[in-house]
């Protein structure tokens, strides 16, 4: 069993910004931060790349200085191609494969993932790269999680949200599995959804150009991201669930969602997920008096 969780975080690009004036906090102050937390990858993908899914982006930033700023901090920068309704004339797309190529060439970067098909070839072209079974695909059936941890081509599994606090499944796990297993933690989405697929599969064609009118039609969707009606969720899981019964189960990884949230809102998550109350005051004020940043 391991005793620090490791964390997965929104907005590789979107955020980039943010994590400019973060990350150089994070390594000069740690005694601002929880000594069994640390931040293991940051995930996402610039706009108008169509392996992408899960969410639209909306900002760019050169990837090579993205991905030289988490070079700097050993931090593992994971691209979101995610996209479910990939055919092989999508593989060729020349945004995407540069993408692939360029974070390829460390050993330490990976693909959250749901197409077979793009794993397939990206496999073969850039070995370098790990694979994270990605969200999207609902895994809310048990015997589904459990044949998806057993696959070896992927090092994490992240199901759907509303397996977060089945523990007779995780303590049923071995510690392969267990090891693998990857928990959304601050799902806003209504816990009895039943469009979850449908939704992602909108944003898959979105990002491919092809036009969708699915609606949310879950209580209070028009109400938007709330983190206090997320901390209210069944599913959600908070510092103290991390501590005091993930961690003792052997089960150490965890994704936060927010691309598309906005910075301030990223912001709250990390200081909830990894600043020490009594010093959200000062890392607030080394981002907020950081003029280049607009948070909001």
């Amino acid at each position: 069993m391991k005793s620090k969780a490791y964390f997965h975080l929104p907005g590789l690009f979107e955020y980039f910004e943010l994590y400019k004036a973060f990350l150089p906090l994070y390594k000069q102050y740690p005694e601002y931060f929880y000594e069994d937390f640390a931040i293991s990858s940051i995930y996402g993908a610039p706009t108008d790349c169509i392996w992408s899914g899960g969410r639209v982006s909306t900002r760019d930033y050169d990837p090579k200085e993205v991905s030289n700023l988490l070079k700097e901090y050993n931090i593992s920068a994971r691209l979101t191609f995610s996209n479910s309704l990939l055919t092989d004339e999508h593989l060729n797309d020349y945004k995407c494969n540069h993408l692939a190529k360029l974070f390829n060439e460390s050993d330490n970067n990976g693909v959250i993932i749901y197409s077979d098909l793009l794993l397939n070839y990206l496999k073969e072209k850039y070995p370098k790269l790990y694979y994270v079974s990605t969200t999207t695909k609902v895994l809310t059936d048990k015997n589904d999680l459990i044949y998806e941890l057993n696959r070896e081509e992927f090092k994490y599994v992240v199901p759907d949200f509303r397996l977060n606090k089945d523990f007779d499944l995780f303590e049923s796990l071995n510690n392969n599995q267990k090891e693998k297993i990857e928990l959304l933690c601050n799902e806003c989405c209504y816990i009895g959804c039943r469009q979850r697929k449908e939704c992602y599969e909108s944003v898959s064609k979105l990002n491919l150009g092809i036009d969708s009118n699915h609606l949310c039609n879950a209580p209070d969707s028009k109400d938007g991201y709330r983190f206090s009606k997320a901390m209210k969720s069944p599913s959600f899981i908070g510092i103290g669930d991390i501590r005091e019964k993930y961690l003792p189960l052997g089960i150490n990884n965890f994704k936060i969602e927010g691309r598309g949230l906005g910075s301030a809102l990223i912001l709250e998550f990390l200081l909830y997920y990894l600043v020490k109350p009594e010093y959200h005051i000062n890392i607030r004020e080394e981002i907020y008096l950081d003029n280049s940043l607009d948070l909001f």
